[in-house]
C-alpha cells in the first residue's frame, strides 16, 4: 500500500474514533442513570413531601433526564441522615440529601454524635422558604398573643423532642416572652396534629406551610410568628419584636435563621464540580417550572430557590456569633 493510500486509510480511521469519541463525550453523565434523594425526616412530613415533588419535576431539567427515587432516613432530629450524606454515601452527584434545616444546631452545639461539617458539604440550595407559626385550636378563647399571655394555667402543646422546631419555639416563648406552656412530647409532627385534632394538646408550634390547611378549615388559630413571613401572616406578631430583651431578639433571631432556608438540599462533599453545576442549575430552574409551583401549592408549599452561596451566608452568620451568645443559646434550644 501506497503512502498516499495510507496517509487516507489512517485519515477515515481517526475521523471514525473522533465520531465515537465525540458521541461517547456529548451523552450526558445523567442519562439512564438512577438518582436517589435521600430525606432526614419521617415519610409523610413537609420535607418528604417535597422531595418527592422534586423527584416527580426535577429530571426534565437536568440534561439526561435520570430517574428520581425518594429514600427516607428519619432518626435522630435528622443525625443519621447527616452522617449518612457525609460519610457513606459516594460523591459522585447521583445521591442528593433533603436535610433537616435544623441540624446546624447539632454542630452548632457540638451535640455528641455530629460527624459532619455542614460548611463542607456540596450544597445545591433550598427550594422553599417555612415561616414558622405558633396556633391553639381556634375553639379556645384565645383570639390574640395579648389573650394568650393572660392564660392562668399552662397551656399543652406538643413537641417532636427538644431539638425539634416545634419545640424550641415553643420554649422561646415560654422562656423569654412569658407565656404558660406545657410541652407534651409526640413521636412525630404528624402526631403532633391528630393530637391537637383529638382535643389531647391546645396547640404547637410548626411550620406555616404543615398549618396552613388547618387554619383554612377553621380548625387552628395562628397567635404570633418567627421573623420569617409568608404573604397571609405578615400581620402576626413577630416573638422577636415582642421583647426588648438584646440576648432574647438575638436568640430568636437565630432560631428563626435557619427557615429562611426551608428545604435545603446537598450533596456530599466532593462532589465533581461540574455534577454540582448541573444539579445547581437544575434546581433554579425548577423554581420557575410552573407545574413544580403549581403541585407545591396543592400541598400548601410556596416554591422559592435560595441558592448554595446564600444557604451557607445563614450557617455562617450562626457559627459567627459570640461565645458568650453560644452559650446562651444552649441553655434554651437542645438538640
Amino acid at each position: 500500500m501506497n503512502t498516499q493510500k495510507l496517509r487516507l486509510l489512517f485519515g477515515l480511521v481517526f475521523i471514525t474514533l473522533s465520531v465515537f469519541a465525540e458521541k461517547a463525550l456529548g451523552a450526558p453523565f445523567y442519562e439512564n442513570k438512577l438518582l436517589k434523594i435521600v430525606v432526614g425526616s419521617e415519610p409523610g412530613g413537609g420535607y418528604d413531601r417535597m422531595a418527592r415533588l422534586v423527584a416527580k419535576h426535577l429530571p426534565k431539567h437536568i440534561p439526561g433526564k435520570p430517574r428520581i427515587i425518594v429514600e427516607d432516613m428519619g432518626a435522630a432530629s435528622g443525625m443519621v441522615h447527616a452522617n449518612y450524606m457525609y460519610h457513606i454515601a459516594k460523591p459522585d452527584g447521583l445521591t442528593i440529601g433533603a436535610i433537616n434545616r435544623g441540624i446546624v444546631y447539632g454542630q452548632l452545639l457540638k451535640a455528641e454524635g455530629v460527624k459532619f461539617d455542614i460548611m463542607k458539604f456540596s450544597w445545591i440550595g433550598s427550594t422553599a422558604v417555612e415561616a414558622y407559626v405558633f396556633c391553639l385550636r381556634a375553639d379556645l378563647p384565645y383570639k390574640t398573643f395579648d389573650d394568650l399571655l393572660k392564660a392562668k394555667e399552662p397551656i399543652p402543646v406538643s413537641g417532636t423532642s427538644p431539638g425539634s422546631a416545634d419545640y424550641q419555639f415553643a420554649t422561646l416563648l415560654r422562656e423569654f416572652l412569658g407565656v404558660k406552656i406545657k410541652i407534651a412530647i409526640y413521636p412525630s409532627g404528624t402526631e403532633g396534629f391528630l393530637a391537637m385534632e383529638r382535643k389531647e394538646v391546645d396547640g404547637r408550634g410548626s411550620s406555616y406551610s404543615s398549618f396552613k390547611r388547618y387554619i383554612e378549615s377553621g380548625m387552628a388559630r395562628p397567635l404570633v410568628r418567627g421573623r420569617i413571613s409568608e404573604p397571609e401572616i405578615e400581620n402576626l406578631p413577630v416573638d422577636e419584636d415582642l421583647t426588648t430583651n438584646p440576648l432574647a431578639k438575638t436568640i430568636m433571631a437565630m432560631r428563626s435563621a435557619p427557615d429562611g432556608i426551608g428545604r435545603p438540599y446537598l450533596a456530599p462533599p466532593n462532589v465533581p464540580p461540574e455534577r454540582m453545576n448541573i444539579l445547581r442549575e437544575a434546581f433554579a430552574n425548577l423554581s420557575r417550572d410552573s407545574e413544580f409551583v403549581e403541585d407545591c401549592k396543592k400541598v400548601t408549599m410556596r416554591a422559592k430557590f435560595t441558592p448554595a452561596d446564600e444557604c451557607l451566608k445563614v450557617m455562617s452568620y450562626l457559627f459567627n456569633q459570640p461565645e458568650s451568645v453560644l452559650k446562651e443559646f444552649n441553655r434554651y434550644i437542645k438538640f
